[in-house]
């Protein structure tokens, strides 16, 4: 999970960042990426001799991450906002569950956002910037495919079959996922290009494809979530009715998800909780902020496009 919280009850005039905790919790996010790497190409993460085989999945994720919260980072320390570093979130491999290796990475604003351009500003630079690495990392994926060989020798049973079965995983397809398979088959008709139950095995597909579920969470117009904070800033008040909204379609979608895997996700639900209680649905109000220019109203308007080219309303599909 990735975001910022950008309102405190306080100002601090000084901040000291902890170095050592900053330095910690990436090398440890590093090794549990590394280790979700290993386990996405099925092999044993435990053997030491493996763990180089997760790198492409590993450097690929934190530079998506720190892309995203280096974006809110200098867009704050320009603003003259006091910020923390990065504190990344690893998340360790636990049999049986989901893994991408880390819930992402949050940074905490110490100080007042001053102006409602400084909260765009903030707000828009991390998902803009996470998203640009999240296509640069799809590019390279999409452009250095390995043949159909390379799948075989992950699972050697389907090399026998007439078709690839449809696995019990799949990723959804997102709008940008589906321009991308058709731009790139267009471009290299020999080229094999994995179905989306067996995307999680290209480290760089599953990295990319994890960046564009990322960016989507991230900008859902709910409360503080990046989202929220764009939307705040570009409609003011009646953010709260975009806000309730969207966090009514989670519900919605999430519920259908527990009955209906092709037509929702279980996961919106818990999603929609984790934003009911702790992120809140409406964007809390912050006094008088002034009106953005047109300029940035444009930016807003793309990085509502950047949400509609990322979202997938079934991300996961699991049987």
């Amino acid at each position: 999970m990735s975001g910022s919280e950008f309102y405190q009850l306080f100002s601090y005039r000084e901040y000291r960042p902890n170095y050592a905790l900053h330095l910690l919790l990436f090398v440890v996010t590093f090794l549990t990426v590394a280790i979700a790497g290993v386990q996405w190409i099925l092999k044993d993460p435990y053997e030491l001799s493996n763990l180089h085989l997760g790198l492409p999945y590993a450097l690929s994720i934190l530079f998506i991450i720190a892309s995203h919260e280096f974006g809110h980072y200098f867009a704050a320390k320009r603003h003259g906002v006091v910020t923390t570093l990065p504190f990344f979130i690893p998340f360790p491999p636990i049999p049986f569950v989901l893994n991408f290796g880390t819930l992402g990475a949050i940074i905490r604003i110490k100080s007042v956002v001053p102006n409602k351009k400084a909260l765009f500003d903030i707000g828009v630079a991390g998902p803009i910037s996470g998203f640009i690495a999240t296509l640069l990392v799809l590019i390279y994926g999409f452009l250095n495919l390995p043949d159909v060989e390379y799948l075989y020798q992950i699972h050697p049973e389907y090399r026998f079959l007439p078709t690839l079965p449809k696995g019990d995983l799949t990723f959804g397809d997102t709008l940008l996922f589906l321009i991308f398979k058709k731009f790139f088959s267009l471009i290299n008709p020999d080229a094999f290009i994995p179905p989306m139950n067996e995307i999680y095995h290209y480290p760089y597909l599953c990295a990319g494809w994890f960046g564009l579920l990322v960016t989507a969470m991230n900008l859902i117009p709910i409360g503080q979530l990046d989202g929220g904070h764009i939307i705040f800033a570009m409609f003011g008040e009646n953010h709260k009715y975009i806000a309730r909204g969207f966090f009514y379609s989670l519900i919605v979608l999430g519920l259908f998800g527990i009955f209906e895997q092709n037509i929702g996700w279980p996961g919106w639900l818990v999603w929609a909780l984790v934003l009911y209680f702790v992120v809140k649905i409406e964007h809390p109000p912050v006094g008088t902020f002034g009106v953005l220019d047109n300029k940035r109203k444009i930016i807003g308007w793309i990085t509502i496009a950047i949400f509609i080219l990322s979202i997938s309303p079934v991300p996961i599909t699991i049987k």
